[in-house]
């Protein structure tokens, strides 16, 4: 039986574990899917390149407004999918093979399960054994029964991007981030967009008057049902293509094709976790401390299967974090949980760090502060009717609480309020010990600061 110093399962942001130094081998390293996990291959990166496009067709369509005789001639979607996945695509293979011709790591490609605290088999594979084990397997889309059990043909995250072609018409489910991201990407390419969401607006997690806001411009683009109860999912017909979405009150929604976008899951269930003797959360993620340790001796984990945050930043910093402390056991140190900013790559984009009016309303003292693009120079020149940065702050000390951030570049313009929060700076310095380049869009964020009655 191959015994290793450290065996790693996950080649995501667990793919950063590998040390540096040879010496501290041999390593296993595990990976059942694509080498470099979701963000690489599936999620973030490749999104994000979609999300690009989409933004460049929405800036065509606005040509007008600026006194520019532009139109969007043709979509040309097997073209924008080669420049996405051949990019991705090569990172992971070199990713892969680098590892692969690694003399201190072993990669392995299949399904890891535990046969106890110490000893995992991969598929078919021998059992190998290790001192110690880090879990980051990540998550995956979770569908709802009723869409599950149905036998209609439905994409999640994980394939839409490889759709062969454009739709006229599709139909998503959820109202998340996902949801609001790829309802972006697709109705800004000419496909008809139809959004199902349970709750009452979309973006529900988010500060309200942000989510409120969201909701009310993606109305006018998209053909949105809140507050809708999904009762069966059918094609229209016998033999017929596209899906219907029957809603307990309401019309049926019908689209070309089907896209559920209704949240994550952690991949912890298919792991043999309790041979190890590794204890789950109620919602499946697995319980770790604040240094990443699980309820094992020796057993560690990080990012989506455990972490609170689905956020590749936050996978990475955990690493980073892991990284030290499988090193320094004796010098252990936190997860960097404090401040976690996350963006929504949607229109408009959407950013948010710290606490939400619903936080501190009734819990807490604050004061607030709204800033509209429009009433700064480069929000006019934009013709940003929409765009505002709120601000929360506690009256007390005159530290930032929250900031969320709705229109162009907010994950940008948020970088500077996520600094100040992360290093204890107050508004007051904030907005007056720096320069802020005039009449650059950041200018919304100054003014926002200087409106707090602190």
């Amino acid at each position: 039986m191959r015994h290793f110093r450290l065996a790693i399962i996950g080649s995501g942001s667990g793919n950063s574990l590998v040390p540096e130094d040879p010496g501290q081998g041999p390593v296993a390293l595990i990976e059942a899917g694509a080498f470099g996990g979701t963000c690489l291959n599936r999620g973030c990166i490749p999104s994000k390149i979609f999300v690009h496009s989409a933004d460049v067709a929405a800036e065509i369509r606005r040509a007008g407004q600026f006194g520019l005789g532009a139109g969007l001639t043709g979509v040309d979607w097997k073209a924008i999918q080669e420049r996405v996945f051949s990019h991705t695509g090569q990172i992971s293979a070199d990713g892969r093979q680098a590892r692969a011709d690694a003399d201190a790591v072993t990669l392995f490609e299949g399904r890891a399960r535990f046969r106890g605290p110490h000893e995992l088999v991969i598929d078919d594979q021998a059992p190998i054994t290790a001192d110690r084990i880090v879990v980051a397997t990540g998550a995956r889309p979770t569908v709802p029964p009723v869409i599950a059990e149905s036998g209609v043909t439905f994409h999640t995250s994980d394939t839409i991007m490889g759709i062969d072609e454009l739709p006229g018409s599709m139909v998503i489910v959820g109202g998340g981030y996902v949801a609001a991201e790829f309802a972006h990407i697709f109705s800004c390419l000419g496909v008809a967009v139809r959004v199902v969401e349970m709750a009452p607006r979309l973006l529900g997690t988010f500060d309200t008057p942000i989510a409120e806001r969201f909701t009310a411009l993606a109305r006018r683009k998209w053909d949105v049902h809140l507050s809708a109860q999904i009762t069966g999912v059918r094609r229209p017909g016998h033999n017929g293509t596209g899906v219907t979405v029957e809603l307990e009150d309401g019309p049926a929604v019908t689209g070309d094709l089907l896209l559920v976008a209704t949240g994550r899951q952690p991949n912890s269930d298919d792991l043999g976790l309790d041979a190890a003797g590794v204890s789950l959360r109620d919602d499946g993620r697995i319980q770790v401390d604040e240094y990443g340790r699980t309820t094992t001796e020796g057993i560690w984990s990080l990012g989506d299967v455990s972490s609170p945050f689905e956020l590749k930043h936050v996978a990475n910093a955990e690493a980073r974090t892991l990284a030290h402390n499988l090193a320094h056991p004796d010098d252990l140190r936190p997860f960097p949980h404090d401040w976690v900013p996350a963006a929504v790559f949607t229109e408009p984009q959407i950013a948010t760090v710290g606490a939400r009016r619903q936080d501190l309303a009734g819990h807490r003292p604050f004061v607030t502060a709204t800033q509209d693009y429009d009433d700064t120079t480069y929000g006019w020149a934009l013709r940003d009717t929409s765009g505002i940065c709120t601000l929360y702050a506690d009256p007390a000390t005159g530290k930032l609480l929250g900031a969320h951030i709705l229109g162009s570049q907010a994950a940008l313009l948020i970088q500077p309020l996520v600094q100040a929060a992360s290093t204890g700076l107050s508004v007051a310095e904030m907005a007056r010990g720096q320069y802020w380049i005039h009449p650059a869009l950041s200018e919304v964020v100054e003014n926002a600061l200087l409106k707090l009655p602190l």
